[in-house]
């Protein structure tokens, strides 16, 4: 019997709990308005980051330019301009040592030949500044070319950036912090959040 008590105890507690929560939830009509403060409202464009891909593989730099970064555009002139300045300076002294070279094999004169004011290279001497002079070409080929690539990914990834919010809100700061029990200065770094 005590048993059933129990069981019809909290039979009807459950009962009674359900009818309550039910009459009130039936009854109340709440409307909650969230306003999210941390996040500033702007309006981005979705495609933003594709664009500055786009303009930078068209023209280099106008990704940049894009993205309103106008301080980076001359980085990326020099960048590619450096590349393009070494292999064009390295293919010039790769064709004379092929054209003095095959000159020689002809039995005719070369700019090399020791004669009047030329220096004098031998025939082994212009094969290996043949073979040098094609490898550092071809690195400066593939150089420019990734240097071509990156700023085109950098357009990329700073328009994508742009869209996130970055204050002096979110900050990171190194500290050193000094430990009473050893009397030594410990070095550390904290995260900030300040709402």
């Amino acid at each position: 019997m005590n048993r059933l008590k129990k069981h019809i105890f909290i039979f009807s507690l459950l009962f009674f709990s359900i009818g309550l929560c039910n009459s009130y939830s039936q009854t109340k009509n709440v409307n909650i308005k969230v306003q999210d403060s941390i996040v500033p409202k702007y309006d981005f464009d979705v495609l933003s980051p594709s664009k500055a891909a786009f303009y930078s593989a068209i023209l280099p730099g106008l990704g940049q330019a894009y993205n309103k970064k106008y301080w980076k555009i001359p980085f990326v002139y020099g960048a590619l301009g450096t590349g393009i300045y070494f292999y064009s300076a390295n293919n010039k002294n790769y064709d004379r040592a092929r054209t003095a070279y095959k000159l020689r094999l002809n039995g005719k004169p070369d700019e090399f030949d020791g004669l009047g004011d030329h220096i004098l290279l031998s025939d082994d001497a212009l094969v290996t500044a043949q073979k040098g002079y094609k490898k550092d070409r071809d690195l400066s080929l593939l150089v420019t070319v990734a240097l071509y690539v990156l700023q085109i990914l950098e357009a990329s990834t700073n328009a994508h950036l742009i869209q996130h919010n970055v204050d002096n809100n979110l900050s990171i700061e190194p500290t050193i912090i000094q430990d009473f029990n050893s009397n030594n200065a410990i070095v550390g770094a904290s995260l900030s959040f300040k709402f």
